[in-house]
């Protein structure tokens, strides 16, 4: 440490002398420039010092030299100053020691780098684990194929694995640990006699033995496995979930689109309102305090004497901009036989029929007419007004109970019997709720109801998940059906197939989430929920009340 501040003390001193050699002595400016070159480098030294293992081309300070007079870079410190300090590393005691369970990186392939300063420490098992499950084209096998990627790379070029390899050096910049493979056999024994060749207990037995050879470091076990975090907790080592993917902790936090609005609205927000007709549409323009607390595109109203109903259209500061809504309830502007039954159903069909608004999402317990508004919306845009050539539907292929194996047939005939929700509202939307002549196969109108039914199924198609990777929807009215059962990665593969004048709707409900390890918080629904807030062209609306019928409102509640 002394002959670290005395060399950075002895360039200064150099600089300064060969400068008085060079420079002209009327100069005044150019004399003082060392002065601020010595200040730099005598800042610059310690933090060397406090810098483990740090790359010597980041943090090693600029060269020497006399700066020419009028330059910047002789009254300011250089730019590399400022990298130093936001790339310092924890010393080594400071920093965790994650154990990442197989499952952390099946679930996500980037978890690697989602530890910010920390170090990750990956067991001979848990390669292993990776290596059998690497074949397939499933999501789990892509995430292991992604991963033996990463650690190739990260390995690659390392001269001594046993002191780790920094995390940084693929480019992910908010990486600043180390990864630490298991490079010896290790006393894998644990307090309590567990079961020999399980992978589970294997991982158990590394992090008690690192946690004997480290004792002033924490050592933490992440795994999406509830049962490997209880028994260690039981053991007396630290277990935490995979948290990283979550949108939100607590989804009573996930935005409904709907705002309430105070009883003293209009006192607080009623002065100097400007109001304006264009497109058939009525604008308003207040100002208050409620109005920094609006989100684009969110649904408001007020009940009361003054009833409102409206969508925030512009938020800037203490004002905003809302506009009036057409009433899909009542029979005259029906959406192909359909009126909305409720006040959300109504804020739905206001999004769905807008051509401006490119994404939708729905949510909504069962019953409450998220397929039957998002179809009827789709037929009407796409066989009346043409504003689509067609209606796309999917949705994830996830059984609610035992897999009844291989399904014959080509793709849309395998995909018809997970789309008995479609046939449904078809039938509701094309005879009619409440006929009793469905199916009697007799009556004038038969042969113009079957004709119908055969020019809609022509412009409906059935897809899978599993062939939409590199597709581009032009003018497709695509329907996303339960979407809760999507990862983030699989959401985004979706989104990102929409070409010029495509509409995706997205339907589901975080309750009845089917995938293995996928939560409310880190559902692809709620992912998109979240981060489509606020964007001009896109919309959401959660559907409190169910219409289905009262046996199902009922059993809603009180199942």
């Amino acid at each position: 440490m002394k002959s670290a501040a005395q060399a950075a003390a002895k360039k200064p001193a150099a600089t300064k002398a060969s400068h008085r050699k060079t420079a002209p002595p009327q100069e005044s400016p150019a004399r003082h420039a060392p002065t601020a070159i010595s200040d730099t480098v005598s800042v610059a030294a310690p933090t060397e010092t406090l810098v483990e293992e740090a790359p010597h081309a980041i943090f090693s300070p600029p060269p020497a030299q006399a700066p020419h007079a009028g330059d910047s870079r002789a009254e300011a410190p250089p730019p590399r100053a400022g990298q130093a300090r936001k790339r310092v590393r924890l010393p080594a005691a400071r920093r965790k020691l994650f154990v990442l369970d197989t499952n952390v990186l099946l679930h996500d392939s980037n978890s690697l780098f989602k530890f910010e300063e920390h170090d990750i420490y990956l067991p001979m098992i848990v390669l292993e684990e990776l290596d059998h499950n690497k074949k397939g084209m499933s999501e789990v096998a892509r995430n292991a194929r992604q991963v033996s990627r990463f650690l190739d790379s990260l390995v690659n070029g390392a001269d001594d694995l046993e002191k780790g390899v920094n995390l940084d050096a693929l480019g992910n910049q908010e990486a600043l640990g180390q990864l630490v493979l298991q490079t010896s056999a290790l006393d894998t024994s644990l307090p309590i006699e567990l079961p020999l060749g399980k992978a589970d207990h294997m991982i158990l037995g590394v992090v008690h033995a690192l946690k004997g050879m480290h004792p002033g470091r924490s050592v933490v076990l992440v795994s999406k496995d509830i049962n490997i975090r209880l028994k260690a907790r039981a053991l007396g080592m630290d277990a935490e979930d995979y948290l990283n993917d979550r949108v939100l902790d607590d989804s009573d936090l996930l935005y409904d689109g709907v705002l309430p609005l105070p009883e003293n609205f209009w006192l607080k927000h009623g002065k100097d309102v400007e109001s304006w007709q264009q497109g058939g549409t009525t604008f308003y323009r207040i100002k208050g305090p409620l109005c920094g607390e609006f989100i684009v595109n969110q649904f408001v109203y007020l009940d009361g004497e003054m009833p409102l109903q409206a969508q925030v259209r512009e938020v800037s500061g203490r004002s905003a901009v809302l506009a009036t809504l057409r009433d899909y309830s009542h029979g005259r502007n029906s959406v192909w036989g359909v009126t909305a039954r409720n006040r959300e159903q109504n804020f739905a069909l206001n999004l769905l029929m807008n051509p401006d608004r490119d994404f939708v999402s729905l949510l909504g317990q069962a019953g409450t007419g998220k397929t039957l508004l998002a179809l009827a919306a789709g037929l009407a845009q796409t066989l009346e007004t043409n504003r689509y050539n067609e209606i796309i539907i999917t949705r994830a292929t996830v059984p609610v109970g035992d897999d009844i194996g291989f399904l014959p047939g080509t793709e849309e005939e395998k995909m018809l019997p997970w789309m008995g929700a479609l046939e449904d509202n078809l039938e509701v939307l094309h005879l009619g709720a409440g006929n009793r002549d469905v199916g009697s196969g007799s009556g004038p109108g038969d042969w113009g109801k079957q004709s119908t039914m055969e020019l809609i199924r022509s412009r409906i198609k059935v897809k899978s998940l599993n062939f939409m990777r590199g597709r581009t929807f032009l003018n497709k009215y695509l329907i996303i059906d339960e979407a809760q059962n999507l990862t983030p990665k699989q959401m985004k593969t979706l989104v990102t197939r929409a070409g010029p004048g495509t509409k995706i709707v997205c339907l589901g409900n975080i309750a009845q989430i089917d995938t293995p390890y996928l939560t409310e918080g880190s559902s692809g629904l709620t992912y998109v929920v979240d981060r489509f807030k606020g964007w001009p062209h896109a919309g959401h609306i959660t559907l409190q009340r169910g219409e289905r019928s009262r046996l199902a409102d009922y059993a809603s509640e009180a199942l």
